[in-house]
């Protein structure tokens, strides 16, 4: 039989009895203590990844004001119905070409 190090390739910590949890539920007690490269999860590499603002013209820059909406054209009125009896009439027959 082979021992843990040699089977992972690398140094392998026992974990002290108490830490073990007995009596409780426990994952093991085995920790890979070399990992050559570990790999951060999908939200940490990309927190660690993510743009930053680094320039200070950038960083104190406001959001961009835009020109208000034109006002809708007449075929596209919204209607709000002032109460639910009125919400429940049949909607208006289609325009005939």
């Amino acid at each position: 039989m082979s021992s843990l190090s040699s089977m992972f390739g690398c140094g392998v910590v026992m974990a002290p009895p108490q830490a073990l949890g007995i009596g409780k539920r426990s994952d093991g007690g085995l920790t890979i203590v070399c990992s050559s490269r570990p790999q951060k999860k999908a939200t940490a590499h990309h927190m660690k990844t993510r743009p930053r603002k680094t320039q200070p013209w950038d960083i104190n820059r406001k959001p961009t004001v835009y020109d208000p909406m034109p006002p809708l054209p007449p075929d596209w009125t919204l209607v709000i119905p002032a109460d639910a009896s009125s919400a429940s009439a049949a909607a208006p027959p289609p325009p005939s070409a």
